[in-house]
């Protein structure tokens, strides 16, 4: 049987094993996916051992999507430009290094959620490793205007000037931004501390769609701030889902349906 890892420390949270065991029953794969927890010093080793008993490929989690992109010999053009690799396949001799979690976003958003990005203003907060990973497959969406706006603005520069070519980036301040935007994304790791980026009321109108690539049992502060403003939420359930999905397809050469396993996690979620 065809083996699988997540790979991360730590690692126990994972719902990935869940979520591929889903898929491949639906798509009636022949796999074994499950949880590797890698020692901080140790991801290179642990890769290594994990090939040389068969393993075919791995999803890779904080902190090693660096390293993971070091240690690919083949990256594709997503991974490349995020700097980072959250899924792994291995293939011959060869290790292609993707980046699956921008894609997973973008049919999160387009698909699920029903909005659509092409012609639309997106405000993306944040110009950390999971901005990047967005960057790509939103600008390949074609919106009217990519705002990107980090408490740093120096790296939210820096950011619109690496993707400047694939699309119409700009940076800001906080301060300066003006104007309704249709879809705004917080990339920032705020969440996790119940913090709230520092954004103008004035962004949000009836039809914005605020999405945090955060997610859990409530609605983070970011998601409670913006409904009181009048845009609709989501959080980054679905996210998680479609780029798992988008990983399984790369390994195996089916793309799974994602809505029962979504409706599942979320149930789970509200036990």
């Amino acid at each position: 049987m065809d083996e699988y890892v997540v790979i991360g420390n730590p690692i126990a949270h994972s719902k990935s094993p869940e979520i591929h065991a889903q898929f491949a029953a639906q798509t009636g794969q022949s796999l074994h996916y499950e949880r590797l927890l890698a020692p901080l010093h140790g991801f290179t080793v642990a890769v290594q051992v994990f090939r040389r008993r068969g393993g075919r490929g791995a999803n890779v989690t904080v902190p090693f999507k660096l390293e993971a992109h070091a240690l690919a010999d083949q990256l594709t053009e997503r991974a490349r430009l995020a700097g980072a690799v959250n899924t792994l396949k291995f293939e011959g001799g060869r290790i292609l290094g993707d980046n699956t979690d921008g894609a997973g976003l973008v049919t999160d958003i387009m698909v699920n959620a029903g909005q659509a990005l092409a012609g639309r203003r997106v405000l993306l907060l944040g110009a950390g490793g999971a901005s990047r990973g967005a960057l790509l497959p939103l600008l390949q969406q074609r919106p009217a205007q990519l705002v990107i706006v980090n408490r740093t603005q120096s790296r939210a520069d820096e950011l619109a000037q690496q993707f400047a070519e694939y699309g119409p980036i700009t940076s800001a301040a906080y301060a300066e931004l003006g104007g309704v935007f249709d879809v705004i994304i917080n990339a920032t790791s705020a969440s996790l501390s119940d913090d709230l980026p520092p954004l103008p009321v004035s962004v949000y109108g009836g039809e914005t769609l605020a999405y945090d690539m955060m997610y859990g049992r409530q609605p983070t502060v970011f998601m409670q701030s913006a409904q009181q403003h009048g845009a609709s939420v989501r959080d980054g359930l679905g996210m998680l889902v479609e780029q798992a999905a988008e990983a399984f397809q790369l390994w195996r050469g089916v793309r799974p349906a994602t809505a029962e396993v979504f409706a599942s996690l979320r149930q789970q979620l509200s036990q």
